[in-house]
């Protein structure tokens, strides 16, 4: 019997309290859009999105996410506490009797054909050699920096590359530019860089490090 797992948009919350054996298969759906089960393999729906929510300051009970599972995350966006005025409009939406429960009144905001053709215009999205250069050589700058254990891999390079490409569609350019690769370069490798034990605790961030790494490269012109 098929389980969520089959459907376009995946949402795991708090990731990081799932077990290790559920996060293996979780791999195995990401990495290889298919699920394997008493030796039958079935194929998950395109397009197959995942999103997934940790929280950064409860850790009892959680299982530490393997780095390859991390790898296949895209993204790792920081959501930090909403201002002012968007907290006092969050409680508006709740005091007019709004509860996020209530499923019916999400609208669906864009169809698997809509994705389907969008993720082919990325693909159209021209990368110089220039660009492919700089992009590797901001990931082999952060195999060098001091405070960093573990830089950024050929497929995290792989990984801007694409998320580039993706950030000039939306601008509607025809091609990535540097200001592409810096817009994205943070939020695509900051889960992928490992710092050294003295640099974490000296209090150095990944996000710090990558902002060195922007200034000290070589930018193409």
């Amino acid at each position: 019997r098929e389980g969520p797992v089959f459907t376009n948009v995946l949402l795991a919350d708090e990731i990081n309290r799932t077990p290790p054996k559920t996060q293996s298969a979780l791999l195995e759906a990401m990495e290889e859009r298919q699920v394997s089960s008493d030796g039958v393999t079935r194929a998950l729906p395109e397009p197959f999105l995942v999103a997934a929510t940790q929280n950064p300051i409860e850790h009892e009970g959680t299982y530490t996410l393997p780095e390859a599972q991390l790898d296949r995350f895209l993204l790792k966006l920081i959501i930090r506490v909403p201002e002012r005025d968007a907290e006092v409009d969050v409680l508006r939406r709740h005091a007019d009797g709004f509860t996020p429960r209530d499923l019916e009144r999400i609208d669906r905001a864009v169809t698997p054909e809509e994705i389907r053709e969008a993720q082919d215009s990325v693909d159209r999205v021209a990368a110089t050699d220039e660009m492919l250069a700089y992009i590797v050589d901001l990931a082999r700058a952060t195999r060098e920096a001091a405070s960093v254990e573990v830089g950024a891999s050929p497929r995290a390079a792989t990984a801007l590359l694409s998320a580039s490409k993706a950030w000039a569609w939306l601008g509607g350019y025809p091609a990535i530019t540097p200001d592409h690769v810096q817009a994205m370069l943070t939020p695509v490798w900051r889960h992928r860089i490992q710092l050294r034990p003295d640099a974490e605790i000296e209090g150095v961030s990944v996000d710090a490090v990558l902002a060195s790494v922007l200034r000290q490269t070589p930018v193409p012109r």
